[in-house]
């Protein structure tokens, strides 16, 4: 692997998982920058990171708390590698995932890479695996990914942590755009995809954790749709040539659905308190 190589951790009050988090990194047997970066925590994670011994591990606190999106900005800034992937703390990686994606983006054609993924609970159990990519294994040009996306959503694509891509896209792009929280990461894999081309690969890279105290699951349904919505219609504008009519209203369609869904499960909910 001749390109360098950062993993960027942000981290806000993740005590309980980002032990395990960073071992998932450290374990593998690749010479990478493990980037830390404590957004103001107080829950004694900054205690937890320092008590790692390693050299290719560095940690880095800000002052005060940034909003989601300015420190994911920050921490792939603090980094240095030519190839970055970013891991919330409480997301694990695979045994070999950094590897096998490296190799993959040996290729200069590539703009982004990703992988199937798993989803663990607060104990690390398995409850769903060989999730993610539907229907993009393989090489594909920048259309096939964002149409994907669009159609499908954040979950059925993957997390940030089965994604890698290059440190000088990111900052052509400008980052990430901090106003979607959401889908702020795939806003970014399709903005970045639009240098090269995206190759899905068929191995399971990571595990997405789903916890009761994650930022997903702390966001309210009707906040992710919105979020959503605002993501279709923007990535359309910028990018009208890559994103059909079809995208976004498939895309509008699948949010509307889930919403009425939503409704009827908190309809149900209400009635049902009613008559206790």
């Amino acid at each position: 692997m001749s390109a360098s190589i950062s993993i960027c951790v942000p981290a806000y009050n993740a005590a309980r998982t980002i032990d395990a988090t960073i071992r998932s990194i450290l374990d593998q047997d690749v010479d990478v920058e493990v980037l830390v970066l404590d957004n103001a925590t107080r829950d004694g994670t900054a205690d937890i990171v320092r008590s790692f011994h390693d050299p290719r591990l560095r940690a880095a606190r800000n002052d005060e708390m940034l909003s989601i999106g300015d420190n994911w900005n920050k921490a792939v800034a603090l980094s240095s590698g030519e190839l970055v992937k970013i891991v919330c703390a409480d997301d694990l990686l695979r045994p070999g995932s950094i590897e096998a994606q490296a190799k993959v983006m040996a290729d200069p054609m590539i703009a982004l890479t990703s992988a199937r993924f798993d989803v663990i609970d607060e104990t690390d159990e398995i409850r769903e695996s060989d999730l993610g990519i539907p229907g993009l294994e393989g090489l594909h040009p920048p259309r096939d990914l964002i149409g994907t996306i669009v159609r499908r959503g954040p979950a059925d694509f993957g997390p940030t942590a089965a994604a890698m891509f290059r440190r000088e896209h990111f900052d052509r792009v400008g980052g990430l755009r901090g106003d979607l929280v959401f889908p702020m990461d795939v806003d970014l894999f399709a903005r970045v995809v639009t240098f090269g081309m995206f190759f899905g690969m068929p191995e399971r890279v990571a595990a997405w954790r789903d916890s009761t105290f994650n930022l997903c699951s702390r966001t309210s349904s009707f906040s992710k749709l919105t979020d959503m919505m605002r993501f279709h219609h923007r990535i359309a504008k910028d990018y009208p040539d890559l994103v059909s009519s079809g995208d976004v209203i498939a895309g509008d369609v699948r949010l509307a659905r889930a919403a009425l869904e939503r409704l009827s499960v908190r309809s149900r909910e209400l009635l049902a308190g009613l008559r206790d």
